[in-house]
């Protein structure tokens, strides 16, 4: 007999056309339903909740009087839930997103019993390299997934196991026809049987043994409350046959028992059998920005300040960075950070990152103010503090601003030792934006807000401090307009139409029309790009840019500002009639200390139906290039060998070499290498007759959710045939990024999160609008909590445990050999464990001397608490 597991379950997209409120009208509705089945049917033993608990977060705003029903049903093993918060896309989130997205999904899971231990991702488009190390960071080893497989990975079965290169292992059961072909079983036997034969053809093909599943659920769907008279006409059509209600659980029971299954490895974005969108990581780019600052500030700065603070003895709000995480983890499903969504569900979005950005903001502020106000010194002058957030020293240039009375003032630190620095700039402000008490008692003075630039060595994942003393001597400015960018690495100059020639001293290397931009016309929807066929490119080529570069001994400027002529829609692309533009601004900043060009993309749109590209030429002919993935690197061709066969292969979509990176993306030889890195836009692809050139790209501008019968997706639509207006991006966009050349063996990931990890300051001054008592902590005026011992480790997180008073430590290796990470502490440290990734010790480690050493493979994450 062939057993078929018939899995009720429902897929909850909290949000996609329809909006989270809309959404949640029906989960109250459904989840009554549910519990009313669960409780009063023995024969209905399990019901699958879409393993995230946000569900049930939105289900108890509303009915938290349920709460013990829901308990009662968890623990009875019947109602299953979790692992996860949300269900996380897994190309354009962080590995840090999709390690708190389990940790915050088990802890509320454990509120009511326990969770189900398989990494649950029905839907997501495509699968991360690097996932079965993240599973098995939480004792899960099992996997189900549906979108991005195909027989060229290794199989043509559909339970498999999924290896990661540090050996991580995950036994995979895929859904070959998605997680819905149980919905809405008809009774009718005639319809019924038409169906499931078309199905039970290709899940025999695939299963290794003789059992397959029958999910019976799907969006938003209600409980098929039927499900027994259809089972019974199952049993009749097939006797064959053995139907029974189960869980996912038990198909893994019999898969643990084959010895024979294959090992796959990699990461899984294949369209031949069901969608994975490559080009989604573009779509709707002010939402995918805001994603990548506010991760980036949440890990790299945020959550590191805090621990500095709670190392000094100020508590540390893991309620306030739970509700951070939570805004922007409701963000992270497939649909809502793919924005595949409509243009109200959009805007959501955009809202809670919009909130998620200001919780953080004045939570890093926060953090540097208690610090900063309780320094144990005698003196009063206003103070100037510099925090390096990495396990290192750092000798670097600071842009930052100090507000005064003072006409002319210099810095000093605590042994009385003045710091040079620049003026660029200064402006009055008003008394009463700083505190209006002070206008309030009739004080009308103005302040000044000096921005400055100066450069000194601070202390390892610490901070230094200065004070701000009155001075007889003007501030010093030695900014001046130049005609190129002359530092100890690049000699830049620019042309006319705004694009930049770059040499580089060290590689003796010209790079020509670096910021070439790229157009073309977008026949796709929110889910795919598509070109107009044999259309002609437009470029920057010919604009008259309006060009200001500027220098000091600490760096240069360049701002390049520029308009460049496009068509209005795709009926004036197809007529070729331009009658429509973008207005560009750019300004790139190349400090003399650092081999690292930055470069901030203000773009303003009037067109419609688009793609608009950077272009990065690095003068290296590449079979592959290399980026980032969660906790390591990934090399990908830069041809799809499969562009050849998919057509007569009839690929569900054409694979294009259109991919994800999270910081960075490489090409290089055995000479040197050219790395974009991000802080924005996570989208590129390698072009070029030689492949030598890197495109980022900057935004995609289109009208509708889904379209049918693309270019390069031909059939129906993706999700609904919707209009968007929203996401043809018309208006403002701000992108960050930065190029960088380096020598081939680099670590580009370390030079990335240096980019993405500034030396954040705060200026002490003694008005503010929001009081605070003085703290009874006294602190340091300088400060360095640890340091690395050997350089080649990337710092992925430093926090507080969620259950322990102890510090979690997180590091990754994305070099090609292993590695020894070693770290010295200012202190005596003890109680060192290894951990996994949910914060639960493993093996203790031994203290010499105040270090800590941990061997780390190529494109592992390792954590230590102590």
């Amino acid at each position: 007999m062939k057993n078929v597991h018939i899995v009720p379950h429902m897929h909850w997209d909290r949000e996609w056309y329809f909006s989270t409120e809309e959404s949640r009208i029906l989960l109250v509705n459904n989840m009554e339903e549910i519990m009313e089945m669960l409780e009063n049917n023995s024969d209905y033993p399990y019901y699958v909740l879409d393993g995230q608990t946000s569900i049930l977060e939105d289900y108890f705003a509303v009915k938290p009087e349920n709460k013990e029903r829901v308990k009662k049903l968890v623990q009875e093993g019947r109602l299953i839930i979790g692992p996860w918060y949300t269900q996380t896309d897994e190309m354009v989130v962080c590995g840090e997103s999709i390690v708190r997205n389990l940790l915050y999904g088990i802890k509320d899971s454990e509120e009511f019993g326990d969770y189900m231990k398989i990494g649950y991702l029905p839907d997501s488009f495509g699968q991360s390299a690097q996932m079965p190390m993240i599973l098995n960071g939480f004792d899960i080893t099992y996997s189900i997934f549906w979108r991005g497989t195909s027989e060229r990975h290794g199989t043509d079965k559909t339970e498999f196991y999924w290896k990661t290169e540090d050996g991580s292992k995950v036994l995979v059961q895929l859904f070959p026809l998605g997680y819905a072909i149980g919905k809405y079983l008809p009774e009718d036997e005639e319809a019924l049987q038409k169906r499931i034969d078309k199905y039970f053809t290709v899940l025999d093909r695939g299963a290794t043994t003789n059992n397959i599943i029958l999910p019976n659920g799907h969006d938003q769907m209600p409980i098929q409350k039927n499900i027994f008279t259809i089972m019974e006409k199952l049993r009749k059509l097939y006797p064959e046959r053995e139907f029974f209600l189960s869980k996912y659980e038990n198909i893994f029971t019999e898969l643990e028992k084959q010895n024979d299954l294959p090992i796959l490895q990699g990461e899984f974005l294949d369209g031949k059998y069901m969608r994975v969108h490559r080009s989604i990581y573009s779509t709707r780019m002010d939402i995918k920005a805001s994603n990548a600052r506010i991760e980036n500030k949440i890990t790299n700065i945020l959550e590191p300040l805090a621990s500095l603070a709670y190392r000094l003895g100020f508590e540390y709000h893991h309620g306030l960075i739970e509700l951070i995480w939570k805004e922007i983890m409701k963000n992270h499903a497939h649909d809502s950070i793919g924005c595949c969504c409509s243009d109200k569900v959009h805007r959501e979005i955009l809202n809670r990152f919009f909130l998620a950005e200001e919780k953080v903001d004045h939570l890093i502020t926060f953090y540097k103010r208690k610090i900063v106000d309780s320094m144990d010194t005698a003196k009063h002058h206003d103070r100037l503090t510099a925090f390096n957030l990495l396990p290192y020293e750092r000798t670097e240039v600071v842009t930052t601003s100090v507000m005064t009375k003072l006409k002319s003032f210099k810095l000093v630190d605590n042994d009385s030792n003045e710091l040079d620095f620049e003026v660029i700039k200064s402006e009055v402000t008003d008394p009463g934006l700083i505190d209006r008490q002070i206008v309030h008692y009739g004080n009308y003075d103005p302040f000044i807000k000096y921005t400055i630039q100066l450069k000194d060595t601070l202390p390892a994942m610490g901070y230094k401090t200065y004070f701000v003393v009155e001075s007889d001597e003007d501030v010093k400015n030695s900014l001046k307009l130049t005609n190129k960018i002359d530092t100890d690495f690049y000699e830049i100059t620019v042309n006319s139409n705004g694009t930049l020639n770059i040499f580089d001293k060290q590689l003796k290397q010209n790079f020509t029309n670096v910021l070439r931009l790229e157009n073309g016309g977008d026949d796709g929807d929110e889910y795919d790009f598509s070109p107009l066929p044999n259309e002609e490119l437009i470029y920057n080529d010919n604009v008259n840019a309006d060009i200001q570069i500027s220098q000091n001994r600490y760096g240069g400027t360049i701002d390049i500002k520029y308009t460049l002529s496009v068509p209005k829609n795709l009926e004036k692309r197809k007529a070729q009639v331009v009658d429509s533009a973008v207005d560009i601004h750019i300004v790139v900043t190349v400090p003399n200390y650092n081999p690292v060009i930055e470069v901030k993309f203000a773009v303003n749109n009037f067109a419609n139906d688009h793609r608009l590209r950077a272009l990065i030429p690095t003068n290296i002919a590449s079979s592959f290039s290399i980026s980032d993935n969660q906790f390591g690197s990934i090399k990908r061709d830069v041809i799809d060998s499969a562009i050849h066969v998919w057509e007569k292969e009839n690929w569900d979509e054409r694979p294009d070499p259109i991919y994800p990176m999270l910081s960075y993306a490489s090409l290089s030889n055995e000479d040197y290498g050219v790395s974009v890195l991000t802080n924005s836009t996570r989208e590129y692809e390698i072009i070029g007759e030689e492949f030598d050139t890197i495109a980022i790209t900057l935004f995609r501008s289109i009208g509708f959710l889904g379209k049918e019968e693309m270019l390069r997706r031909p059939g129906r639509p993706s999700g609904i045939k919707l209009p968007t207006p929203d996401s043809q991006m018309i208006g403002k966009l701000t992108l960050d990024f930065a190029i960088t050349t380096h020598l081939q063996h680099a670590n580009v990931a370390r030079i990335a999160k240096e980019y993405l990890t500034p030396v954040e300051t705060y200026n002490k001054i003694p008005h503010d609008a929001m009081r605070l008592n003085k703290a009874e902590v006294k602190t340091p005026i300088e400060f360095s909590f640890f340091k690395e011992i050997r350089p080649n480790i990337i710092l992925s997180a430093l926090k507080k445990s969620e259950k322990e008073n102890r510090f979690v430590l997180r590091f990754y290796n994305t070099t090609d050999v292993e590695e020894n990470a070693a770290f010295e502490f200012n202190c005596e440290i003890d109680h060192v464990n290894l951990a996994n990734l949910n914060e639960k010790a493993l093996e203790a480690l031994s203290v010499n001397k105040n270090q800590v050493q941990v061997n780390v493979k190529t494109n592992q994450v390792k954590s230590i608490l102590f």
